[in-house]
């Protein structure tokens, strides 16, 4: 049986109701296996940041489930559902959102705070910014360091918590074109190198190159025959 760390089942979503009821996402099922590279693509309101919303835990379906690491989510209430989301799953955005008055080694320990487990929790954060070639940097304040440096802390403070899967929307989005190189290389390095699962949103299919599946999304639907996938 295959290990899937994320199963998506015919998941709908439907803000408003009556005649202004709007489907964003309609019949919306895949699987992703663990410690795949995968893509959702699509252009400005196709419904994929809506679907990166519900793996994401940050709105549920209206209809249909989403599982991760073998737990439908459905059946968790909202103070589980905080704590499963915390532990479960790693956040990089287009912007780095860093806090400016905290140091670079704090910046990626604070989830471990905010979950309370702190123990360790330095060491660890201390091991992944070498890892992403940031050691240089840990006691500078997050405003001291440059836009790429920000977002290789703010891939670091994802990978903190070793989420069942990171979810990435637009990461590029806000970077320069070597930059953007950079950080994509680094994502794909930490994927092969941890075993790591990424998602990522992106309008730029192009821009990353080989990666192990791709979702195309139009009209909050699945593109028939638009599903890639591909062995690396």
């Amino acid at each position: 049986m295959a290990d899937y760390v994320l199963e998506v089942q015919n998941v709908d979503k439907v803000y408003g109701q009556g005649e202004t009821a709007v489907q964003a996402l309609q019949n919306i099922s895949f699987k992703v296996r663990k410690g795949e590279f995968m893509l959702i693509v699509g252009s400005s309101g196709s419904g994929k940041s809506t679907l990166l919303n519900m793996i994401g835990l940050l709105d549920r379906p209206t209809t249909g489930n989403v599982t991760i690491d073998g737990i439908d989510t459905s059946t968790l209430n909202d103070n589980q559902l905080s704590t499963f989301r915390n532990s479960k799953l790693g956040f990089i955005f287009q912007f780095s959102n860093l806090l400016s008055d905290l140091t670079v080694l704090e910046n990626v320990m604070f989830p471990r705070k905010i979950q309370g487990t702190l123990q360790s929790a330095a060491e660890e954060a201390s091991t992944l910014l070498k890892t992403v070639g940031l050691e240089s940097q840990m006691n500078k304040f997050a405003n001291k360091i440059s836009g790429g440096q920000a977002q290789r802390v703010a891939i670091t403070r994802a990978l903190i918590n070793r989420p069942a899967i990171v979810l990435a929307d637009e990461p590029t989005g806000n970077l320069d074109s070597l930059s953007a190189e950079t950080t994509i290389h680094l994502l794909k390095s930490l994927n092969r190198k941890l075993n790591q699962t990424f998602i990522v949103v992106t309008h730029d299919r192009p821009q990353f190159g080989d990666v192990d599946k791709v979702v195309t999304i139009r009209d909050g639907k699945i593109v028939e025959g638009e599903l890639e996938a591909s062995l690396r």
